[in-house]
């Protein structure tokens, strides 16, 4: 049976401070804090791609666990601001990481959605070919394409990668998923002309309609209830978006997680990010992970400890 063995993440070193920043927007502390509730966002280098940021989340996964690139049958990276157009940064990343040819090897152009529909999809995948060792990458670092003069986006956003082993020595194994799209409203999230556009507040209300019925639906699905999810795991967008749904959907909020104070949104990495620590915690025996956003789409899976 497959699932998640382990997870590794890299966050760049580089910091900007929403703090510096209240006088450019006209914002408030109670703003930083109590709405988007990130204090600064982690940019990248300059010299730095999407690949190397995969590559330092796949080498802090390697101190956590022993991997031969020799027992790699599939490769996948989950981004939308690869590389290059042309070729795909999961080809790059194979490359880099001195993997045998015989490894599949291809990109998922999803954004916040991404990591919750990437498991289905490479377990899907792994299960049809007889796989045992897969990598799902994420990794979107939206500081190539944010304007610093843009208040919705660049108080937000900070740059990620992780890397999650998929084998079949799993420490979760997968329930079953939901996914959803509302492709409608497509432009209210979208990068044009290389600068991200973000109309912050029907993205919100997107979430705040869809998701406490999916997040109802993907326990029904599961033959399960609340009280027996031990953890809640939804897409950072920002503080105020996951105490909204926190409380729309009736939760503890000693169960839900927000961790992105001190680097923003990271994006598709964002839950990856969180179960980095909670997959260790062995008192986590129901995992609930829901991500929404680009598209607009959402996903949402409950994972169960083995």
């Amino acid at each position: 049976m497959l699932g998640i063995e382990e997870i590794g993440s890299y966050i760049p070193h580089g910091r900007i401070s929403n703090y510096s920043r209240k006088e450019k927007f006209a914002i408030t502390d109670q703003f930083i804090e109590e709405k988007i509730g990130v204090a600064e966002v982690s940019v990248k280098g300059k010299e730095e791609d999407t690949s190397d940021l995969c590559i330092k989340a796949y080498q802090n996964l390697r101190i956590k666990k022993d991997i031969s690139a020799d027992e790699i049958e599939v490769l996948i990276v989950v981004t939308q601001n690869p590389d290059y157009n042309i070729p795909h940064t999961s080809a790059i990343l194979h490359g880099a990481l001195e993997i045998p040819q015989k490894c599949a090897c291809f990109d998922i152009s999803l954004g916040c959605s991404g990591y919750v529909y990437a498991l289905s999809i490479i377990q899907s995948f792994m299960n049809a070919n007889g796989m045992k060792k897969g990598l799902l990458f994420t990794c979107d670092p939206y500081s190539k394409i944010i304007d610093p003069d843009d208040k919705n986006t660049s108080l937000l956003f900070g740059d990620g990668a992780a890397v999650t082993l998929i084998s079949d020595n799993p420490a979760y194994t997968f329930g079953k998923f939901t996914f959803g799209t509302m492709g409608k409203d497509y432009k209210n999230l979208i990068c044009q002309g290389n600068k991200l556009h973000m109309n912050g507040r029907a993205v919100f209300n997107f979430t705040a309609k869809v998701l406490p019925d999916d997040i109802q639906q993907v326990v029904k699905i599961n033959n399960t209830s609340f009280d027996k999810i031990d953890k809640f795991v939804f897409h950072q967008g920002s503080k105020f978006i996951v105490d909204t749904l926190t409380k729309r959907v009736g939760l503890p909020s000693e169960k839900v997680i927000f961790n992105a104070k001190n680097f923003g949104n990271t994006v598709s990495s964002s839950i990856p990010i969180i179960l980095e620590t909670e997959i260790h915690d062995k008192s986590n025996k129901l995992i609930l992970v829901s991500g929404f956003g680009v598209g607009l789409s959402w996903s949402s899976a409950v994972i169960k400890r083995v």
